[in-house]
């Protein structure tokens, strides 16, 4: 897997809920959206209200559908009606569900960890996921957790939680596969088209 930690660096924009949100990073090009379709979540998009996003999405882009305890065919038909092209799981998931959904699919899977300790990351090196993420909880806190807790961590990774122009410089150096965003760039809780122009031009800058 390629995976060069700090000269690769990538970024994900999770939580994308409308037009406006895929005009602005389809105008400056993340590596990877989210569309959360987590019912719980602030940030939830339907089915239907995910499937007419992606399709004004560039083909550039990856779009990443996360979920959480979701069942593994609702996963898999989201991926066969091209709405998703990466599955990212926030759940109680298992290496055979995990397994499953990259057989049926052949497309990559996220598993998120919750890090609260060393041995949360270990507990997952050896997993079938292609990419882990490291989280503060379950997702979508907006709180950082103690980096210092992945730095024996092998796998290529999302690191999540708590990320924004306040500490983006300090988050890359972390050496993540990807950076991963969402309320670190929005404004009164929508997704905020300058902020985003700013991480993106950051990362680029980090990339040379």
């Amino acid at each position: 897997m390629d995976w060069k930690g700090y000269a690769c660096m990538k970024i994900k924009i999770c939580g994308l809920t409308r037009e406006q949100d895929i005009q602005a990073v389809n105008q400056w090009k993340p590596d990877y959206i989210g569309f959360v379709f987590a019912e719980k979540s602030r940030r939830y998009v339907s089915r239907q209200q995910a499937a007419r996003l992606k399709k004004n999405l560039s083909p550039d882009i990856q779009a990443v559908g996360v979920f959480v305890n979701e069942s593994k065919e609702k996963i898999v038909r989201l991926f066969m009606e091209n709405t998703i092209d990466i599955a990212q799981l926030h759940g109680q998931e298992t290496e055979e569900e995990i397994s499953w959904i990259k057989e049926q699919t052949g497309k990559p899977v996220i598993k998120a960890i919750s890090v609260n300790a060393e041995s949360d990351v270990q507990y997952w090196q050896n997993s079938c996921a292609d990419y882990l993420l490291f989280d503060n909880g379950t997702g979508g806190t907006g709180l950082t957790f103690d980096w210092h807790l992945i730095k024996e961590n092998k796998k290529p990774y999302f690191l999540a939680g708590g990320i924004g122009l306040h500490n983006i410089t300090d988050a890359m150096k972390q050496k993540a596969y990807a950076i991963d965003l969402s309320g670190g760039v929005e404004t009164d809780g929508q997704k905020d088209p300058k902020k985003i122009a700013e991480i993106v031009q950051i990362a680029r800058r980090y990339r040379r």
